[in-house]
């Protein structure tokens, strides 16, 4: 993986980051130790080429999924 791509996702996981918190009244910290937590994270990262086509929202919306079934308790 080039460094252009490892930036891209980097961003990529930053947007998502904080789109998560926005729409959940959260901080920038607690929404990526919540995504950490319960398996958020992991999911974009292997999903990533499929994610990123989506839009931010669409994220969003799978991200509180995946928690959700991981245990977390935001819907």
């Amino acid at each position: 993986m080039g460094q252009k791509e490892i930036s891209n996702r980097i961003e990529y996981l930053v947007s998502c980051v904080g789109e998560f918190a926005l729409r959940h009244s959260l901080t920038n910290s607690q929404a990526y130790a919540y995504l950490k937590r319960f398996l958020g994270i992991d999911f974009l990262m292997r999903y990533y080429e499929a994610e990123h086509q989506l839009s931010i929202d669409d994220a969003v919306e799978d991200l509180t999924l995946i928690c959700h079934r991981n245990g977390g308790k935001i819907v």
